[in-house]
């Protein structure tokens, strides 16, 4: 059963906040999105996408090990990541050749969780929930737990916020500066773990992408200045989810659906924007000099 679009905003959303579960779905997608706008924002710098992909996927398999022990699949999922991206970053000294040995930790991560769900006699709802994500379902104790972590994350990136830029704008010239790059890294792949860990409520494992690292993209596309790329990031990800939420209380799809359609829909956006405004420069450039700039002609 699907509710009917009034056309006014205000009283729309004010039939949503009625219900428990909406309220708590947007407080822990606010949150979640604006995380995950930060963190996405350094990922993109570092080149650390497939680690994103990566780490996700890991979750999945503490999620699974957490079910089968009867824990909060929450909780496996930060055991895991976190243990995870401790591996990838003493694995790999460089952020931008750790693919080797991120795809390492991941298989043998992602077998560990094959023999959880093998061992577990019963159906893994609350594991399998995990791969498309279940914020309409999350608690007044989940909207807690979610707080509590996001001002970690962010109290972490505040602290350590330059320094890290530094390292991700040019790794060896912040080593040569003497920069702690292997701690950075290794500090960064924690925070980027606990991120993961809640964003999945969202969207889930397999579409964590879109808000960690499609927004980022989106940003980068339109601005060069860090602040001003992190501001937009965090924007493009709280409209997404905002916007996926409310068109969720209309139609009977997936909220994961609505919000990964949205920030690929914005992304392929700027991409014609900055396409057209690419070939906009190269036709201007190729036009010829106008009679004014070309003086007056010979007789």
């Amino acid at each position: 059963m699907t509710n009917s679009f009034s056309w006014n905003f205000v009283t729309d959303l004010r039939a949503m906040w009625q219900y428990e579960f909406m309220r708590n779905a947007f407080e822990a997608g606010t949150i979640i999105a604006i995380v995950a706008g930060l963190v996405g924002y350094l990922v993109v710098l570092r080149r650390s996408a497939f680690a994103t992909h990566a780490l996700g996927h890991v979750g999945f398999s503490g999620a699974a090990g957490a079910v089968l022990f009867g824990v909060n699949p929450v909780y496996g999922l930060l055991l895991f990541t976190t243990t995870g991206g401790t591996g990838m970053a003493l694995l790999g000294k460089r952020a931008s050749t750790r693919d080797i040995e991120i795809g390492t930790v991941l298989a043998f991560l992602l077998g560990v969780g094959l023999v959880f769900l093998s061992l577990y006699a019963g159906y893994a709802t609350e594991a399998y929930s995990i791969l498309f994500g279940e914020i309409l379902g999350i608690s007044d104790a989940g909207v807690l737990l979610t707080l509590e972590a996001g001002v970690v994350v962010l109290v972490a990136l505040a602290l350590m916020y330059r320094p890290l830029l530094f390292a991700s704008l040019d790794e060896d010239v912040a080593e040569a500066k003497g920069l702690p790059t292997l701690a950075l890294g290794l500090a960064f792949m924690l925070i980027l773990a606990v991120a993961i860990s809640f964003a999945v409520q969202v969207v889930g494992v397999l579409l964590i992408f879109a808000l960690l690292v499609t927004p980022a993209a989106i940003a980068v596309r339109l601005t060069q200045r860090p602040r001003w790329a992190a501001l937009v990031s965090v924007a493009v990800a709280l409209l997404a989810v905002w916007l996926g939420l409310f068109l969720s209380w209309y139609e009977p799809y997936p909220v994961s659906f609505f919000i990964v359609t949205i920030a690929f829909v914005l992304y392929l956006l700027v991409r014609a924007a900055g396409f057209a405004r690419q070939r906009l420069v190269a036709r201007s450039d190729r036009e010829p000099p106008s009679a004014a700039a070309a003086g007056p002609e010979s007789t």
